[in-house]
Parts: C-alpha cells; sequence; structure tokens
C-alpha cells in the first residue's frame, strides 16, 4: 500500500440512484471510514472549518481516538463544508485512484443527501435555492428588493435574519433592474471582422448571477469577444442547481442538467463553444454534471464544449492571438482564485488573461475568501466565513493594489467585508471589480458597453 499518490485526481460518478447511497448505517460506516484516515493525517486543517470541528471531536473524545466519538457529533462538520473541492483537489493524498478511495466533498453531498431524503430540506433554505424565481421578482421590483436586503436597513435585514436565517450584517446580492438576457436582446456589439479570432461564435451561459444580480460581467464578456470577432448568444435556460446540490437534491440537479444541456446542444451542434460566467457554474457543466449523469450523451458533449470565461480568452490568445488595442490599467491588481476556479483543474487562467494587459501587476491570492455560496450570507456560518477568510482580506488589503477582482462574484464582496473588519487604512481601500474580464474590457478601452445595469 502507498503512503500517499502523486497521480492526477480521478472522481468516480456519483452512485446517488443506488440505495445504499442515503442508507444511513453504510453512510455511517463510510463517514467513519474516511474520518478515521482525515484523523490520522490532518494535511486539510487550514482549508475551512470542517477539518478543525472534525480534529476538535476527536481529540476531546473520551479515547482520543474516532471511535468514541457520536455518530450524531458528525453533522457539524458536514454542516461546515461548503463544496468547495480544495481538499480533493489540492491537499489530499488519498483521493482516486489511491486505494483509500477518498472524496471527502462528496461524502459531505452524501450525507446531505440522506438528510434531504429523511429529514427534507428546511423551508427557507429551499425558497432560498430557488434562484430564478426569485431574480426574476427581483428583477421586476429591483429598487424595493434592493432596499429591503441593504445592511443600513436595520429592520429589514433583522426580520430577513429572524424568517430566513441570513445573517444581517453579510452583504447580499443585488438586483438589476435589466436582465442580462433582456439587454443581449436589444443590442449587441458589433463583431470586429479584423481580429485573428474572426469566425469563432460562443453562447454566454447568463447563470442566475451573471442574469439577475449582476450583469457587468455578462457586458463586458460580449464586449470583449466582439472586439476579438468572436459572435455571442446570451441563454439562460435556468439554474445551473449548485443551489440544490448544496441541499443534497441530487435528482433536482440532474432535472437541471438535461433541461440545460437539451437547450445548448443545438447551439453546440452548429459549432457555438460555450462560455459559464460564473465558476461555480462553469464546474457544474464540466464535472459534476457528468458525475450525476455520466450516461447522458447531452450532458458530456456540453461539458466537452464549455468555457470558463477566463479560459476562452486565453484560449484566443494562444491560438489566434488577441486583437490589438490593449493599454496599461494603472495601479495594479490582486486577483483572488476563486475555488470554483481552481476546481476546474486548468490552472490560474484569470492571472493569465489580466497579464495580457500591458505592463500589468498581478497579485495572485490562491486561498479560499471563505463565502462558500448561500453557506456565508447565514446566521450560522457567516461569522466563520469571515474567519476562513481574514487570511485573505488580510493580503488584498496589504497589497497596495488599485483594484481587487475575484471570478466568483460572491468571493469579492466578501473580501471587501473581510477588508471592512481588518479596520485601519493600510494602504488605502482598493476598488472592487466584480470580474477580471472587466478589467480587460477597461484595457481595450470598452467601459461604455461593459456597464452592468445593478438598480440602486
Amino acid at each position: 500500500m502507498r503512503e500517499g499518490s502523486l497521480e492526477a485526481p480521478v472522481r468516480r460518478p456519483l452512485a446517488w440512484r443506488d440505495p445504499d447511497f442515503t442508507d444511513p448505517a453504510k453512510l455511517d460506516a463510510e463517514m467513519r471510514r474516511v474520518f478515521d484516515i482525515c484523523h490520522g493525517c490532518r494535511r486539510c486543517f487550514n482549508l475551512c472549518d470542517s477539518f478543525p470541528r472534525l480534529f476538535d471531536l476527536v481529540d476531546a473524545s473520551p479515547t482520543g481516538e474516532l471511535d468514541s466519538v457520536d455518530s450524531k457529533d458528525f453533522k457539524q462538520v458536514v454542516d461546515a463544508c461548503t463544496l468547495c473541492d480544495m481538499c480533493f483537489l489540492t491537499k489530499c493524498p488519498y483521493v482516486p485512484p489511491h486505494e483509500f478511495d477518498l472524496d471527502f466533498p462528496h461524502l459531505m453531498l452524501r450525507y446531505r443527501a440522506m438528510e434531504a431524503k429523511t429529514k427534507g430540506v428546511a423551508f427557507a433554505d429551499r425558497e432560498l435555492a430557488k434562484t430564478d424565481r426569485n431574480g426574476r421578482i427581483g428583477t421586476l421590483a429591483a429598487p424595493l428588493a434592493n432596499w429591503v436586503t441593504d445592511r443600513g436597513n436595520t429592520a429589514g435585514r433583522a426580520l430577513l435574519e429572524r424568517v430566513a436565517g441570513l445573517h444581517r450584517e453579510a452583504e447580499l446580492p443585488r438586483y438589476a433592474s435589466r436582465t442580462l438576457a433582456a439587454q443581449a436582446q436589444r443590442a449587441a456589439p458589433a463583431v470586429n471582422r479584423a481580429a485573428p479570432a474572426y469566425g469563432r461564435k460562443a453562447v454566454l451561459y447568463a447563470t442566475c448571477f451573471g442574469n439577475y444580480n449582476d450583469p457587468g460581467p455578462g457586458l463586458a464578456t460580449r464586449a470583449v469577444l466582439a472586439h476579438n470577432g468572436v459572435e455571442t448568444e446570451v441563454l439562460h435556460p435556468r439554474c445551473c442547481g449548485m443551489p440544490t446540490l448544496e441541499q443534497g437534491l441530487i435528482e433536482e440537479v440532474a432535472a437541471a442538467a438535461r433541461e440545460v444541456a437539451a437547450a445548448l446542444l443545438p447551439w453546440i451542434e452548429r459549432g457555438y463553444d460555450v462560455i459559464a460566467l460564473v465558476p461555480s457554474c462553469a464546474l457544474m457543466l464540466k464535472f459534476e454534471w457528468p458525475l450525476i449523469l455520466p450516461e447522458d450523451q447531452a450532458v458530456k458533449r456540453l461539458a466537452e464544449a464549455t468555457f470558463d470565461v477566463s479560459e476562452y480568452v486565453v484560449d484566443i490568445a494562444r491560438k489566434e492571438g488577441l486583437a490589438p488595442g490593449l493599454k496599461p490599467v494603472a495601479g495594479g491588481m490582486t486577483l483572488h482564485m476563486a475555488c470554483h476556479a481552481r476546481a476546474q483543474n486548468m490552472g490560474q487562467k484569470a492571472a493569465e488573461m489580466l497579464r495580457l494587459i500591458p505592463g500589468a501587476e498581478v497579485q495572485v491570492i490562491e486561498r479560499c475568501s471563505g463565502h462558500g455560496g448561500a453557506w456565508g450570507f447565514k446566521k450560522a456560518h457567516f461569522e466563520t466565513a469571515l474567519k476562513v477568510g481574514r487570511p485573505v482580506a488580510r493580503q488584498a488589503r496589504e497589497a497596495g493594489k488599485a483594484y481587487v477582482t475575484s471570478e466568483c462574484p460572491l468571493a469579492g464582496v466578501h473580501i471587501m467585508q473581510g477588508i471592512e473588519r481588518l479596520g485601519g487604512e493600510a494602504k488605502g481601500m482598493p476598488e472592487l471589480v466584480r470580474h477580471p474580464v472587466q478589467l480587460l474590457a477597461r484595457a481595450y478601452g470598452l467601459d461604455a458597453t461593459a456597464q452592468g445595469a445593478t438598480a440602486p
């Protein structure tokens, strides 16, 4: 038996339709097997709060081993997992193909699937995960929705905390008054026929956040790609299902995968690439969906055709070359590498993209921001999320760069909240740019066509 593996991680398809997957006794046996390996290793102690909670349980037990930890206490370990995948991809030496066959995030997902089946999902959590419905309502009443959720509205936020469990100090996403899809239908940027990459075609999968909350990165992506000769269309068939995946509702995720794949497949057959505007959504299309529906050929075709935004721009730069016109962006940039961008196992594509800007000073932070999707908004987790993200906030503050950016739309805002919490004016407060592609748009002088429509 090998001590650890040096081979590339391999993920197994999720056996979510097998009755054993949610069998409490069999799940408990697997939890104990995996947790005992983690306890003996402890390499992941500084990734998220799941591992300190696990190790504290073991260390405080009568025997100092897992055998005297009560199974009911495992839930606190599961609840702290944000499914960031960093333990699987960056730390654990026992992931497949190692014979220990350890996949901690998917084990946490399995536990949540068992909970969802046996106990159901809390009403407030179910409603928060209906991102398409919430987005449609939010955009129709954007000024009202943004007033209610604003941190300065102490009465509204106190009510949300009591009813929905959302921490009153957490910066919640704002809603745009016009969706990205609606703006895309009104006008398309002129395609630069002289660009080296002219002839490429891409569909932008708008994603819930890109469609309803912040169209700015999507508009910037269209502007940059049009300048580089790429014809684009914007589609949003429905949510990718990441919020319901976090709740263990795998069957609902499978339904979303089938629907989105069916909507995008005709475009793929016409020669279009697919670009997901949010790393978490790209991760779903590329990796999670094929593991949930390994037999579905449409899902497989979509996975093969899907790119992250930065990945696509870098692909153009490498194969055809970018269109001329990039100018320096003064002040330097601190780039946070989003966990779900790292989980796509494609390298630091956002950093590569920003370094295409002449004279770009890019400082990369490759550590979790601590947010973890809806998890970081919750009253039960917000302070923990800030604690986990404090090293990132400190590095961003002390970097002294003019801009902070992240491909994850929630991470960037969370980092800025972390900087606020640190206090002081170390080197001045940086400006948050919601996505690195917006800095590329600025370098091209495309700001006028790359503004979002977030309501005040």
